[in-house]
């Protein structure tokens, strides 16, 4: 009895500490992107001492935290201002280490049951919000703008115009959000991973929706790696290395993944104004700067009027696809018909969560003396997915992947099946 009641604690502590494990694996690997990529653009000379709070700012946004844009330009003018944006370099180093460190006990140690799946996943959460507390506390700062002329800022010192413009984090919206990441790359674990078993009920659940999730998880993670060849080959040949490489370090799934939506047949809408610099692609760039106002339209056919190489997406996008069915097929074997319908719903997902993540909305804008619109001295960037159309076309592409790798499956040789 006495043993037992000593070895209660051990494990605890334990359990305690492949938790901290998992969240200080998530929170470094953060931080160091994040810094990085800051410091790649040039945040590392922002003024006042700013780079402690964008980079927190940096990792609060990774996790879908909220980060309000404030302003004032004191008596005589008003600012406004919005930002939704989310880094997803940032969240997907975070993902990818808070698994590595939540699957090393499933993979060395004894399978839990769905009990203490559950205990696992409080303690981690647990240790997951202390861990983000300080970040959505620090995360703020505040700006002095200048109006671009120099007669302008007399006349504004003159009035006592001076505008501001700052960031804070809505703490209680922060943690909860990146709770609800947490949850969200808890369930994808459990689903995909192999040693995860659940009661009954549960179980067959995760049996059906096992294969589609590790698929469409290896299709994102592939583009991902992909563009990070392609990023890497850009960064030694063509210089604009410091560009380049906070791309990658900040937005390169945005990027890939989009990338993907319109090598299937997606499409975006967007706008940037032209006095605000944009390190993506030439194409991508030239397109929403294109002329005429309004929304430009990120696709296939616009992407080629400045690039003859936009049909490689078309190519890759197929290429991936028929790769994915097939290793599906190949490591949860099925008749072709129920491979189509694997599939089918879970890139339907896939392609509509990218386009979620891949949203971006700013606007900054000043109004001196009551007089005039917020955008006179302010512009406006904005990137919108077609949702109904990606949801449409994942569909449509997931059916025809899971039969197509369904048929390959089962007429190639040595099929093998994978658990």
């Amino acid at each position: 009895m006495s043993q037992l009641s000593r070895s209660r604690p051990r494990e605890s502590a334990r359990a305690w500490a492949e938790a901290f494990g998992a969240v200080a694996a998530a929170v470094a690997a953060m931080v160091v992107t994040a810094a990085l990529g800051l410091w790649a653009a040039g945040a590392d000379d922002l003024p006042s001492g700013a780079f402690p709070g964008v980079l927190a700012a940096t990792v609060v946004a990774g996790v879908g935290g909220t980060v309000e844009l404030t302003g004032g330009a004191g008596a005589f003018g008003r600012t406004g201002a919005t930002l939704a944006v989310v880094p997803l370099s940032v969240t997907l180093s975070g993902a990818l280490a808070a698994a590595a460190a939540l699957l090393l006990p499933l993979r060395h140690g004894p399978a839990p049951d769905g009990r203490e799946l559950l205990a696992r996943a409080a303690r981690t959460a647990v240790l997951w919000v202390l861990a983000l507390l300080p970040f959505a506390l620090t995360a703020h700062h505040t700006f002095r703008i200048s109006l671009g002329d120099s007669l302008l800022d007399e006349l504004g010192d003159a009035l006592g115009v001076q505008p501001e413009a700052g960031f804070r984090t809505d703490v209680p919206a922060t943690l909860a959000r990146g709770l609800l990441w947490l949850v969200v790359l808890y369930v994808v674990i459990v689903l995909a991973a192999r040693r995860t078993p659940l009661p009954p009920p549960l179980r067959r659940v995760q049996e059906a929706v096992r294969p589609p999730v590790r698929a469409v998880v290896g299709l994102l993670l592939g583009y991902v790696l992909l563009g990070l060849v392609v990023g890497v080959v850009t960064l030694i040949t063509r210089g604009h290395s410091a560009e380049t490489a906070a791309v990658l370090l900040l937005g390169l799934p945005n990027l890939a993944w989009m990338a993907l939506g319109v090598g299937l047949g997606g499409a975006w809408d967007g706008r940037v104004p032209d006095s605000i610099g944009l390190p993506v692609p030439h194409a991508l760039a030239a397109v929403l700067r294109e002329p005429g106002g309004g929304s430009a339209t990120v696709d296939l056919a616009s992407l080629g009027r400045y690039d003859d190489r936009a049909w490689v997406l078309v190519v890759v996008a197929a290429l991936a696809l028929a790769a994915t069915g097939f290793l599906m097929a190949r490591r949860f074997p099925a008749p072709w018909w129920r491979q189509a319908v694997r599939l089918a719903p879970a890139l339907a997902v896939a392609l509509v969560a990218a386009g979620l993540l891949t949203r971006i909305s700013a606007r900054y804008g000043l109004s001196l003396i009551g007089l005039g619109e917020l955008d006179a001295f302010g512009g406006e960037v904005r990137l919108r997915p077609r949702l109904p159309l990606l949801l449409g076309l994942g569909a449509l592409w997931g059916l025809v992947a899971g039969a197509l790798g369904g048929v390959l499956a089962r007429v190639s040789p040595e099929r093998r099946r994978i658990r």
